[in-house]
C-alpha cells in the first residue's frame, strides 16, 4: 500500500522519470561494454560476410620469387613448354614483363595455347603471340603415324580380352542355336507350328543379344553397348512407324494361329468376301471363291473382320417366299406347303421346317417357308430349289393361286380403243388349252438329285497338296 501510494503521489512525474531512467540504463549498459574485455561479451552481434572474391578459372602461375625478373619468367615459361611436346619448339624472349613468342607449332591451335600459359605467369604483362604453323609435312605427320602406332600397340595388348570376348559371344550364339533348334520342345509347348517357330527364333535373338552383352563388358565397352542401343531403339521407333501396317498383319497372324477361326475347306464369309479357305499363312489368309478364283486377303484385315462360317456347325437353314390369292385361306396354304416340305427326304425333322405369314400385299398374301438340311449330305442350292419347286407344285395342284403382279391401266376419255389379235396368238391360245398340264408328283420331286458338288473341296485339296507357303492351320485345335 506504501508503494501504490508513492506511485500515484509521483503520478503527474511519470513519464519523465521513466525516460530519464531508460536513457540512464542505456547509458550504463554501453559504459559497461566499452569497459568489459571482448572474451567476457554477454551478447553477440550478428557477422556480416563479405563477398567473395571472384575466383579465376585460369590461376596465376607464380614464379620464384615474389617480383620475378624478365629472366625468372623466361626461364619459368621455357621450363612449362618443354614438357609440352607441341610447344618444345617455341622461343621465348622477355623484355620488361612482356613476352614474345615465335617459332613453329604443329597447329593454330597450340599456338593458342602457349598464348594462354605464357599470361598465367605472375610478372608478364602482356604476350605478342608471333607464332606461326608449321608446314613440313614430316613434323604433321609425326604426331599422327605416333598415334597410329600406339593405338596399334593398345590393340595389340588387348587382343587376349578381345579373343576372350568373341569366345564367349560365339559360345552363347552356339547355345542359341541349340536351344532353338529342338523343334520337338516347342511344338510341344507352342500351340502351333508357326508359334513354335516364332518362339524358337526369341530364344535364338536372346541368347545372342546376352553374349553381346557379356562381351562387350568383358572388352569395358558398355558405353558402346548403350550407344548402340539407343541408336537401335530411335531407329525403331522411326521404322515401327513406317511399317506398322505390315506389324499390325504379323500381330494379327499371330493372334489368327491361336484362335484358329476356321479350317481348311471350310466355307466361309469375311466381310463381304466368300469362299472355301485354302490356307492360312504368316501374312495372309487365301480362299478359293466359289467361281474358283483365289482370293488371298491380308491377316489384319481377316481378324478385325466379322468371319461367318457355315463349315461349323452341319445343320443349315433355307428360307424362300410364295405368294397366294387374297382370297384364299392363307393357314390352309401354309398346312399344305409343310406337309410338302417335310415330305421331302433332304429336309430335316429336327429342327422342324416352319412356315409362317411374311407380308399382305395389294392382290396377295407372302408366306415365307423355312427348312432345315445337312450340308455334309446335301447341297445347300439344290435343296433350296428342290423345296421351292415342291412347294409351288402343290399348292398349284389344291387350287391356290400364284398370282401374277398386277398393272393399272388408265384410258384417256374419248380414245378409240382397238384390241386385235393376230392369228399366231389365238392359235397358241388353243394350242395351250388342249395340251394337259403335267404335274409333278410329290415322289418325283423327293427323288431329285441333291448331292454334295465337291468341285472346290477338290480344287482346294489340290492347292494343299502343292508346295507353296507354309499352313498354320492346326487341325488338332478347337475353332474359337
Amino acid at each position: 500500500m506504501k508503494y501504490r501510494g508513492f506511485a500515484m503521489q509521483f503520478w503527474p512525474f511519470g513519464p519523465r522519470f521513466h525516460s530519464a531512467l531508460a536513457i540512464l540504463a542505456g547509458s550504463f549498459f554501453m559504459l559497461s561494454a566499452l569497459i568489459a574485455p571482448p572474451a567476457q561479451a554477454q551478447i553477440e552481434l550478428p557477422s556480416i560476410e563479405t563477398p567473395a572474391e571472384p575466383v579465376d578459372p585460369q590461376p596465376i602461375i607464380e614464379a620464384q620469387t615474389i617480383s620475378p625478373t624478365d629472366a625468372e619468367i623466361k626461364e619459368r615459361i621455357e621450363g612449362i613448354f618443354a614438357e609440352i611436346d607441341a610447344l618444345k619448339g617455341v622461343l621465348v624472349k622477355v623484355d620488361a614483363g612482356v613476352v614474345a613468342l615465335t617459332g613453329d607449332v604443329p597447329a593454330l591451335v597450340d599456338a593458342d595455347r602457349a598464348e594462354s600459359i605464357a599470361a598465367r605467369v605472375a610478372g608478364v604483362v602482356t604476350v605478342e603471340n608471333s607464332l606461326e604453323r608449321n608446314l613440313d609435312v614430316a613434323d604433321n605427320l609425326q604426331p599422327v603415324t605416333d598415334k597410329l602406332k600406339t593405338n596399334f600397340q593398345k590393340f595389340l595388348n588387348s587382343l587376349p580380352l578381345i579373343g576372350i570376348a568373341l569366345a564367349i559371344f560365339i559360345l552363347f550364339w552356339v547355345l542359341g542355336r541349340l536351344f532353338s533348334g529342338m523343334t520337338g520342345l516347342w511344338r510341344r509347348i507352342a500351340p502351333n507350328m508357326f508359334m513354335a517357330e516364332l518362339m524358337a527364333t526369341s530364344i535364338r535373338v536372346i541368347f545372342v543379344i546376352v553374349g553381346l552383352i557379356i562381351a562387350l563388358d568383358v572388352l569395358q565397352a558398355t558405353a558402346l553397348m548403350g550407344a548402340i542401343l539407343g541408336g537401335a531403339g530411335v531407329l525403331g521407333l522411326a521404322i515401327g512407324f513406317a511399317i506398322r501396317d505390315t506389324v499390325d498383319n504379323y500381330i494379327s497372324s499371330i493372334m489368327l494361329s491361336i484362335r484358329q477361326p476356321f479350317r481348311a475347306n471350310d466355307h466361309v464369309v469375311i466381310g463381304d468376301r466368300e469362299g472355301h479357305v485354302i490356307r492360312l499363312t504368316s501374312r495372309a489368309t487365301i480362299l478359293m471363291t466359289l467361281e474358283g478364283n483365289h482370293l488371298r486377303i491380308p491377316n489384319s484385315t481377316v481378324f478385325k473382320a466379322e468371319i461367318l462360317n457355315y463349315s461349323t456347325n452341319p445343320e443349315r437353314r433355307f428360307d424362300f417366299e410364295l405368294g397366294v390369292d387374297a382370297d384364299d385361306d392363307p393357314l390352309a396354304a401354309i398346312a399344305i406347303g409343310l406337309e410338302a416340305l417335310r415330305g421331302l427326304a433332304f429336309v430335316l425333322d429336327d429342327p422342324d421346317a416352319s412356315a409362317h405369314l411374311a407380308e399382305v400385299g395389294d392382290s396377295n398374301i407372302v408366306i415365307r417357308f423355312l427348312g432345315w438340311i445337312d450340308q455334309t449330305h446335301s447341297d445347300f442350292y439344290k435343296a433350296r430349289s428342290i423345296a421351292i419347286r415342291a412347294v409351288m407344285t402343290v399348292l398349284d395342284a389344291e387350287g391356290f393361286g400364284l398370282p401374277e403382279p398386277i398393272y393399272r391401266l388408265r384410258f384417256d376419255s374419248g380414245a378409240p380403243l382397238e384390241i386385235a389379235r393376230s392369228a399366231k396368238d389365238e392359235a397358241s391360245d388353243k394350242s395351250a388349252a388342249s395340251k394337259p398340264v403335267r404335274k409333278p408328283l410329290q415322289a418325283d420331286l423327293a427323288m431329285e438329285d441333291v448331292s454334295l458338288e465337291n468341285d472346290i473341296g477338290k480344287k482346294v485339296a489340290e492347292e494343299r497338296a502343292a508346295a507353296g507357303e507354309q499352313d498354320i492351320l492346326d487341325e488338332s485345335r478347337p475353332i474359337e
